[in-house]
């Protein structure tokens, strides 16, 4: 069963000037490619600018390949952690499949940025079915306004560690400018949360271009 882990901050009175400067992001992926990390660094960026944020995060699923996602809602006036069907911003996708399923959530003219890699899911590695990027990519370039297609798998190669995948799509969101967040901002969390030794790389992969 997964589990939901909610954090809130209390809401106020409605205005509706607030509703456009708040931003609906969705993080998916599998289990062991960072996303709840993405997620939380996002969070602490946010909090960092005294932005209130809400979150709701599946993490049940996450040691043993499953879907893992992750709703995060910044802004004023929020009541609930769950981004409803047709309001994300932006979709954040650690895998094509993935990004497929959580389309619904995005709202017209959202953004979406993912990575070409894809990873078999354990529902396909079961039952012994096929999966493949190729038609997923296409599905998304047929359906998406605003898409950003990164060779993430490429660019860990190239940095030498598959754990940056997380700070490479930041980076790519960030670039977007859908996010009220610089590249520093989310360099100095970053700074914070992770060990001193894995600074380097994950700023490598952060300002990745």
């Amino acid at each position: 069963m997964n589990n939901i882990v909610n954090n809130t901050t209390t809401a106020n009175v409605i205005n509706t000037s607030d509703i456009a400067t708040n931003r609906n992001i969705v993080l998916c992926g599998v289990g062991g490619q960072g996303t709840v990390l993405a997620s939380k660094l996002l969070a602490a960026a946010a909090m960092s600018k005294d932005i209130p944020v809400m979150s709701a995060e599946t993490i049940g699923m996450a040691q043993r390949g499953g879907s893992v996602f992750s709703h995060l809602r910044m802004g004023k006036n929020l009541y609930s952690p769950m981004i409803k069907t047709g309001t994300a911003d932006l979709i954040i996708g650690f895998e094509p499949g993935e990004t497929v399923r959580m389309l619904p959530y995005l709202k017209e003219h959202g953004q979406v940025v993912v990575s070409t890699h894809a990873i078999k899911p354990v529902t396909a590695t079961l039952s012994g079915s096929s999966y493949d990027a190729p038609p997923m990519i296409d599905y998304l370039k047929e359906h998406v306004e605003n898409l950003t297609l990164i060779d993430a798998d490429s660019i860990c190669r190239e940095i030498g560690s598959q754990k940056v995948l997380n700070m490479v799509l930041l980076g790519a969101a960030i670039r977007t400018g859908v996010l009220d967040f610089s590249l520093e901002e989310i360099e100095e969390v970053m700074k914070k949360t992770l060990p001193e030794k894995f600074h380097e790389m994950n700023l490598k992969a952060l300002r990745y271009a």
